[in-house]
């Protein structure tokens, strides 16, 4: 069931003689079908258990028993009721959303590229929704988030497509592409917010990156195209097992490289797209979270889809919980929650001498 891991090696010569990375298969870390499956129960209980503190916990306490009245039986003259409906709620939908469509897209965009660090935002993906988002707000004052959500989409699918077609699949291609992209479009957001401060002002709420300021109709209109992406990423969880040899094994055996690659950018586009749309450009959750279920799971893709399914979500609402918490009588972003908890993981990665396979 696991797929062997793939380890880099020198660069050599590639088709036409552009140099790029090699990968040699290894053999894989082993992790019995038993562990995985209690891994996933595990993390769908403290799942729950992540919702239930979403809907109780803030600098407005609720008690666990009025939380779930007011989940079965509201009644809009109840303070504590409407508390959890018009905020709670939205925000731990929105953060359940956001954080499966964030751990999934970063799982599909390490196992295409086998790249250890490649997230939307190393690969350009949040700085190009970041740019049509001002664009939109700047040149057509829009101001309703319902509305510059598709922008964000918009744009995070544009730099998609410049990324995936200038780097042709090459880990190393992608991530300098990516790179550019972002050097590229980042003094242009800056640009622009310098010369319209009221643009600055409706920006930098979603800038940060939050579950707060959308409601359920900004999650009922998008999550379809997570649900899609979701589709097509767990339909390529066991294609993924065979790209991680490497392309020349990849073709050899029958998969059709170029292919799947197609799929997994549609499916990135959908996911992370959706995700940057629904609560801003929030790092590196996309990178933690898989790096997370290997460890966990093992090396094979069917089992890592499944649990970044539990641990996005786990994850990015522990950090909108924390930023409830953390500072007295107000609130942290989740954004700036969540690239606390991964910047170190970033940091040990790259200190790391040897990476899960990917």
């Amino acid at each position: 069931m696991n797929a062997p891991q793939a380890v880099p090696r020198a660069a050599v010569a590639g088709p036409g003689g552009a140099s790029d990375t090699a990968v040699l298969p290894r053999t894989p870390r082993r992790v019995g079908a038993a562990r995985a499956i209690a891994v996933l129960v595990i993390a769908a209980i403290v799942l729950v258990a992540i919702v239930g503190a979403s809907l109780v916990l803030g600098v407005r306490a609720i008690d666990p028993a009025v939380a779930w009245q007011a989940l079965v039986a509201p009644d809009a003259a109840n303070a504590d009721h409407n508390v959890i409906w018009q905020l709670r709620v939205p925000r731990t939908v929105i953060g359940l959303l956001a954080g499966l469509a964030l751990g999934l897209g970063g799982t599909l965009i390490q196992g295409v590229t086998r790249n250890p660090i490649a997230d939307p935002g190393l690969l350009g993906l949040n700085a190009g929704a970041s740019l049509a988002v001002v664009l939109c707000i700047s040149l057509l004052g829009v101001a309703d988030p319902l509305v510059f959500v598709w922008f964000a989409f918009a744009g995070c699918a544009a730099a998609a497509a410049v990324v995936f077609s200038i780097g042709r699949g090459r880990p190393v291609r992608l991530a300098l592409v990516g790179a550019a992209v972002t050097s590229f479009v980042t003094p242009l957001v800056a640009l622009v917010l310098l010369r319209d401060p009221e643009t600055f002002n409706q920006y930098r709420f979603w800038a940060v990156g939050s579950l707060t300021g959308r409601g359920l109709d900004t999650a009922a209109v998008l999550w379809p195209f997570i649900l899609l992406g979701t589709v097509v990423a767990i339909a390529l969880a066991n294609r993924l097992n065979l790209i991680a040899l490497g392309d020349d094994v990849a073709n050899a055996l029958g998969q059709r490289v170029g292919t799947t690659r197609v799929f997994a950018g549609i499916a990135l586009v959908l996911l992370c797209g959706t995700a940057t749309a629904l609560a801003g450009p929030i790092a590196l959750v996309g990178l933690v979270v898989p790096h997370a279920a290997r460890r966990l799971v093992g090396t094979d893709y069917r089992w890592i889809v499944a649990a970044a399914l539990l641990l996005g979500p786990i994850m990015l609402l522990a950090a909108d919980v924390i930023g409830r918490l953390i500072v007295p009588n107000a609130e942290l972003e989740a954004g700036v929650v969540a690239a606390f908890i991964g910047a170190p993981v970033l940091i040990a990665i790259a200190r790391s001498r040897t990476v899960a396979g990917l």
